[in-house]
Formats: C-alpha cells, structure tokens, sequence
C-alpha cells in the first residue's frame, strides 16, 4: 500500500499544479517522499485500505487539510511559518510538517477520519450557465434549486453571485462574489434566475456558520490561493439554507414528489463520483421516472458537473423534461475548479446520473 500511496501523493502534487497551486505541488510530493511510519499519522497513512487517490478516500487531502486547518487556526507557529505567503526551502518545509504530525497528532487523526470537502463557489458559474441554458428552452420562470453532495450548500446562493463572461456582471453584480471564468465559446444568453425554493443534501453536512465546520471548508482551500479563501468567506456570508443530512437517492425522491411550479433544477459539482452505485443508479431512475411527467408549467433540469471519461476538464452536461422525450446536451468542458468554461452545447447520448465507476 506504501507505494500507492506515494504515487497517490505524487499525482495530486502534478493535479494541484495544473490546478494554479504551486505550493501543493511542492508539498504533496515532498510528503508522498518522505512520510515515514516513525509517526501514528504517517503509519497510518501508509497502511491505509482501498483506493487512497483523489478519485475515492483522497488521503493527500485529507492529511494537506488537517495541515493547513492548524496554520489557519494559529495554533502551530513552526508550520505558519513554513506555509504561504512565506517561502522555505523543501527541507524547512517538511521539519515543520513532521514535527506538526507529531505535536497534533490526535488531532490529525481526527481529520484523516472524514473525508476532503471542498465546497468550491467557482462552480456556481457552470450551474449558472446551465440554467441559462434551461431557462431558454422553457422560457422565463421561478427556479427550484435542488443541489446533490453540497457540502456546505454555499452554491444553493448562486443567485447572489456576480458571474462575468469577459463583458459585464450578471446575475447580482453588486454581490461580494465574482465569479470570473475564462470563457471560450459563444456566450449563452443570460436570463434573470428568481429562485422560489431552494434545498441540498449531503450524506456529512457542512455548516458555515459553526466555527469548527467553517474551519475545515477554508482548510481544504490550498494555502498559495487567497482569492478563492477570500471567495468562499464571502460565500459563508450569504449562505443561509441549512443542508440536510441524508443519502441522496431517498432525498430526491421524496422532494420531487413535491408538486412544483417553474423550472426544478437538480445539480451536481464533482460530487457523483463519491456516491455508492447504488445511489448513482436510483438517483437515474428518479430523474427518469419524475422527469416522465415533467410538463411544459413544471420542467425538470438535471445538471452534472462531473468527471468523465473525455478531457479536459469535467463535462457539464444538461438533461431537460418539459414534456415528451428528453433532451441531453454537453453544454461545457469545464476547469475543475471552474477557471475557465469552454461552452460547446452539443448534443449528446441518452441522459443517465453519472455513475461511479
């Protein structure tokens, strides 16, 4: 398992590289060099069962965010000292790692227990492009939000974000949150997104607002990035829709159960791939089922941001009911992160959940 871990280690450091982290970069892979099982959290690491990569159990990540929750919460001056805006040589870097592995070790470990969750506000602009997308189709409307694996349910506010295609804000220009995608492609036509309702689920909630749960959100932002920091604090601002607790196949169920007027939008960012098959699969088949005897007064619009099998990027695709046979198209490839959006709306094969493979 040691070598797979290593090799986990160095994939996310070239990961976080073409991600605009520099500083990841350097320190997944000086960790993946040079953990040993002379520490708990190290022997831990290096014995740990299943898939330990960023596709499953993301143990790099959970290890780089137990360490830079102890640099946010100032609590170890040695590792503050080693990490952004200062710059050490690897050496420097990695005796304050090793002696932060040591000194907080329980804590740590806590952290190891549960996995990465990076609520990340830039993919907003995806969703909110697709349901531009949507509302084209439909014509204007109210529009339900319903997201799947939210995290902290900051995304639910994205009616309050400012979002730019390189020409003007939209959406909520004077809001606290730009979200500023590179954009290539043609420009889909922006249309006002008034939200009627608006609920989430994850299977392990974030809240915002509970100093610990705000810790790790900001914990899994990468040290060498203060605009997405900056970003997300002001997302915690607006947030104010509590996520549910729940699995999300039942959860969608019994929401869109639930008569609705407008256009009900259920989305996904980066989050399908860490639901169970059997979620992913009943999770389709509701879709399917309900969007059957969606109607022109009460469409139904699944949006995925999701990691597939092209490049680059996730695809963003889009499913619409609104009566007869539905419709599929691959709106984006998108930045995981969403640093850029090349729009493509193409049509594409019959609609299904994306399913963890």
């Amino acid at each position: 398992m040691s070598d797979r871990l290593r090799q986990a280690f160095t994939r996310q450091g070239e990961v976080t590289a073409a991600l605009g982290s520099p500083f990841m970069a350097r320190l997944m892979p000086l960790i993946g060099e040079r953990l040993t099982e002379a520490t708990a959290v190290g022997a831990r690491c290096l014995v740990w069962e299943g898939d330990v990569s960023a596709a499953s159990q993301s143990v790099p990540l959970r290890l780089a965010g137990a360490l830079h929750g102890l640099v946010l919460d100032g609590v170890d001056d040695g590792l503050q000292a080693a990490y952004p805006p200062n710059d050490v040589p690897d050496n420097a870097l990695w005796q304050a790692v090793e002696a932060a592995l040591i000194t907080h070790e329980a804590r740590i470990m806590d952290w190891l227990g549960r996995p990465p969750q990076t609520n990340e506000v830039r993919r907003a602009s995806a969703i909110i492009a697709g349901i531009w997308w949507g509302l084209g189709q439909v014509g204007t409307m109210p529009v339900i939000l319903s997201e799947l694996g939210a995290s902290a349910g900051l995304n639910l506010s994205l009616d309050r974000f400012a979002l730019s295609m390189g020409r003007g804000l939209h959406v909520a220009p004077r809001s606290a949150v730009q979200l500023k995608p590179d954009w290539t492609g043609a420009f889909p036509k922006p249309h006002p997104i008034n939200v009627s309702d608006r609920a989430a689920v994850d299977i392990t909630p974030l809240d915002p607002h509970d100093p610990g749960d705000r810790l790790r959100l900001l914990a899994y932002i990468w040290p060498d990035q203060p605009e997405r920091m900056a970003r997300t604090r002001a997302a915690i601002e607006l947030a104010d829709t509590k996520v549910e607790a729940a699995d999300a196949a039942p959860w969608l169920a019994d929401r869109l159960q639930q008569p609705w007027t407008g256009l009900h939008v259920v989305y996904s960012t980066i989050a399908a791939q860490y639901f169970p098959y059997a979620t992913g699969a009943s999770i389709s088949d509701t879709l399917n089922t309900i969007g059957a005897g969606a109607t022109a007064d009460a469409p139904l619009l699944h949006l995925a941001m999701e990691a597939d099998d092209d490049t680059p990027g996730a695809g963003l695709v889009a499913t619409l009911w609104s009566g007869g046979s539905p419709t599929q198209h691959l709106l984006a490839r998108v930045d995981f992160h969403c640093a850029w959006i090349d729009w493509r709306n193409e049509a594409s094969p019959a609609p299904r959940f994306p399913l963890p493979k």
